[in-house]
């Protein structure tokens, strides 16, 4: 492998505002103080780790209900703290921009249980405390138990929840991108003159989920539209991703299926009339690592130790909306048609999982594969699924925090750096500017352009 990659390795931290992310049962490791979630200090230090290891942003994932799907209920979500308790992950952001300069913030926020229009202000005001390093991971949402708990019966079908998500997104650009020209504000204090409103622009929009009338609230920010993450994989996640996705995350347990999911995204990209390099494709991924091999397996027992496999069952059972309580080790699943995660259910019935299959792999009480070894060893695992999985990069899941990504900052990112893998130093610019080295906005070639105010005016405006 001696011939370096076109790009950098990207590394995002995958986090949550919680006790127990994907790693479940770790909170018990004496080393983890993911129990003090609930303190600034935790994530101040966090994001000050982060920046050392140069991580290009930290992914923080998010979700509305509880996972009540195993055994009916969330006995085992409680005990464990399976995403349970949560708070909200934007609250986060300026405590961790305020403490680094380089360190970009990925936030998820479910499009069916907020009116784009506040939305829209929440983000640029982020946008701007950050000087541009943030990202949004556009979600549609797939549990029951959120849906419920904001007063529907249940989610909508998987492909109307994408369509809702495509009126959303155009409501989005048109207040980003189509409300204030880019030389409104003057901030002229002689002329007492602080923007022009004859470049401030109304949206009005009819769509089929979405009416909007009014002024998008915040000035232009460093980016106008934040980094759009999105984790969609089935056939109508995949055509929203290819329309709208800057960055693409998937989950999956080997290099084949990941060359597999990278070259049909890239295709859909290419099939939207996008160049298929406007996207970055990420799987999560866990590593454990150490100065010395034995070192590391050491620490692969200790975590072992840790884990709550039943617990990562029952995260697992919410993604496929499918009861594992209810059957036996070795029983045959039906998996079959799901409204939650899909692409997860279409996988599973392929390899044909069973509850004692399912349990072995969480092991560590999460499902992402595993790089174990030294930093070189490491190294090795992670430029072999960027060649063959043809992935951009990875979004690394904690197992024991802090720890897992001080390890991966002092151990394995200066081996990358050594054979020319991964960055040096922070380049300039926003979070978009130094992921793809185009510029802080979006590209022409994307479907937000048709609305960009001095493009096409008229299109910013109905």
């Amino acid at each position: 492998m001696a011939d370096r990659l076109p790009r950098p390795i990207i590394v995002n931290a995958f986090n949550m505002n919680c006790v127990g992310h994907i790693n479940h049962g770790q909170w018990t490791h004496p080393r983890d103080t993911s129990v003090n979630y609930k303190r600034l200090e935790y994530w101040t230090g966090l994001a000050k780790t982060l920046e050392r290891g140069l991580f290009d942003a930290i992914f923080l994932a998010d979700i509305l209900g509880t996972y009540d799907v195993y055994g009916g209920g969330i006995d085992v979500t409680a005990r464990e703290a399976v995403q349970l308790p949560v708070n909200d992950p934007l609250m986060l952001v300026s405590a961790m921009a305020a403490v680094t300069k380089g360190l970009g913030f990925g936030v998820t926020v479910n499009v069916n249980n907020e009116a784009p229009y506040s939305f829209a202000r929440r983000i640029s005001t982020l946008d701007h405390l950050t000087d541009g390093r943030i990202g949004w991971n556009i979600v549609t949402g797939y549990l029951d138990s959120a849906a419920r708990a904001v007063g529907r019966d249940g989610q909508t079908g998987h492909d109307l929840r994408y369509d809702q998500a495509d009126d959303y997104l155009e409501v989005l650009y048109k207040l980003w991108e189509g409300s204030w020209e880019e030389d409104a504000v003057r901030a002229d204090r002689a002329a007492r003159v602080y923007a022009d409103p004859a470049k401030i622009h109304p949206v009005h929009h009819r769509g089929p989920f979405y009416r909007v009338d009014g002024y998008h609230l915040s000035e232009p920010s460093p980016q106008r539209t934040p980094v759009l993450f999105q984790a969609g994989t089935s056939g109508r996640g995949q055509r929203f991703a290819a329309r709208h996705a800057e960055c693409v995350f998937i989950s999956v347990p080997d290099k084949a299926a990941a060359r597999a999911a990278s070259r049909a995204i890239r295709q859909a990209v290419a099939d939207a009339g996008r160049d298929p390099q406007d996207v970055r494709i990420l799987n999560g991924i866990s590593v454990i690592t150490d100065a010395s091999r034995a070192a590391a397996f050491d620490k692969l027992a200790e975590y072992r130790a840790a884990s709550s496999p039943e617990a990562g069952l029952a995260h697992y059972s919410a993604s496929l909306n499918i009861d594992f309580g209810r059957y036996g080790l070795d029983d045959p699943i039906p998996f079959g048609q799901t409204n939650a995660i899909q692409s997860a259910a279409k996988l599973a019935e392929s390899r044909g999982w069973t509850k004692r299959q399912l349990l072995d792999q969480l092991a560590l009480g999460g499902r992402y594969p595993l790089a174990l070894g030294t930093p070189a060893e490491v190294a090795d695992e992670l430029e072999s699924w960027v060649r063959e999985g043809e992935i951009d990069g990875f979004n690394l899941s904690r197992i024991v925090t802090p720890e897992s990504y001080a390890d991966f900052a002092d151990l394995v990112v200066p081996e990358l750096q050594t054979r020319g893998l991964y960055k040096t130093s922070y380049g300039q610019g926003t979070l978009r500017a130094r992921i793809f080295g185009q510029g802080d906005r979006l590209p022409a070639t994307h479907t937000a352009h048709a609305f960009r105010i001095g493009t096409q005016l008229k299109g910013a405006a109905e």
